[in-house]
């Protein structure tokens, strides 16, 4: 995440005094940054003296249900801080909205790179393939762990995944006041249908990619995995066909890498990804992959079409919302033709 220059619209002063009594603070004064990144829930970088860190609260305003649960996040990463997957330390939640009006919780500042371009531009092949490498490793490890060992046994309803998402998401879409494409009306009619009978449950991120993580200073290293908003328990490779998405998103349409000449840049093919996932875990995608994709690219599109309604009722919290939620129609319409595949090669 990046710093940005907006004002901050709260009272500083109750936070300072919420943050002492939770011995985050030692009663001094407080200074905070807005940070850039997301399009969710407005998150901010406190310094306190010498201390750092980062506090990410639900929006202001009218939210669709289920919707920006920062309760959730901060009890999945506070769920994960002894595994294998890296996380930051969770110091604090609160859900008095009279600190700062809406529910927050406050976590360690992890110093370390955040990558937006997933080119990775300036680096060497070497250097891009490592990043890539370790971005799987982490998701292979998070879709290893034993959710009841760690305490997430009610996170969410073990099986029946895909029928429970396919069914929130297509709600949302037509709850919304915008616009519908024929390819979301489509994938609305045709995902349901199209459930594969194979069924099992982990610990799911919802939102894995490259600019939920933050590497090492130096290290071609995973330190934290952040924005947990969408975790819950479902099945392992359909978090993952999201992680892949990128690989069929033109790098002109949005966050993708479909396209570049990915041997020349280091960059693993699509297929290669796949194997080195099928190596570490021992699940095999291919043969409903398409089927994960359609979903996946619906999945967003419907996500999109929120962050596009925030916009019309003025409640976006980003600077490119609008720009953002254009990209609904077209990731829809690459979600179809995944679609149409599936069904042909089935």
């Amino acid at each position: 995440m990046t710093q940005t220059t907006a004002t901050i619209p709260f009272n500083v002063e109750r936070l300072a005094g919420y943050l002492t009594r939770q011995g985050l603070n030692d009663g001094g004064p407080i200074t905070l940054a807005p940070l850039s990144g997301g399009q969710s829930n407005p998150t901010f970088r406190i310094q306190a003296g010498e201390r750092a860190y980062v506090l990410r609260k639900k929006p202001e305003g009218t939210l669709l249900p289920g919707a920006h649960a920062v309760d959730r996040e901060y009890r999945v990463m506070r769920a994960l801080r002894d595994t294998d997957v890296p996380v930051p330390e969770m110091h604090a939640y609160c859900d008095d909205e009279s600190v700062i009006g809406t529910p927050f919780y406050v976590m360690e500042w992890l110093e370390g790179r955040i990558f937006f371009d997933q080119s990775l531009p300036g680096m060497s092949p070497a250097e891009r393939a490592r990043l890539y490498a370790e971005m799987n490793r982490v998701i292979a490890a998070l879709h290893a762990l034993d959710y009841t060992a760690v305490g997430l046994e009610t996170f969410g309803r073990p099986g029946n995944y895909f029928a429970r998402q396919i069914s929130r998401w297509s709600r949302q879409a037509q709850e919304s006041t915008l616009p519908m494409s024929e390819a979301m009306r489509k994938l609305i009619e045709w995902l349901p249908a199209h459930i594969p009978q194979d069924d099992e449950t982990t610990i799911v991120h919802g939102d894995f990619r490259l600019d939920n993580l933050v590497f090492h200073p130096t290290e071609p290293r995973v330190i934290g995995l952040l924005d947990w908003e969408l975790s819950t328990l479902g099945h392992p490779l359909g978090d993952f066909a999201y992680h892949c998405m990128s690989w069929r998103i033109p790098a002109n349409v949005w966050r993708g890498i479909g396209g570049l000449d990915l041997a020349a840049l280091g960059i693993p093919s699509e297929a290669e990804h796949v194997r080195a996932y099928v190596g570490a875990t021992g699940r095999d995608p291919s043969e409903h992959w398409e089927f994960y994709m359609a979903y996946n690219l619906f999945r967003m599109a419907a996500i999109l079409r929120g962050i596009g309604q925030r916009v019309l009722d003025g409640t976006a919290e980003a600077l490119d919302a609008a720009e953002t939620a254009s990209k609904a129609d077209p990731l829809a319409e690459i979600g179809w033709e995944c679609a149409k595949r599936y069904g042909a090669e089935g």
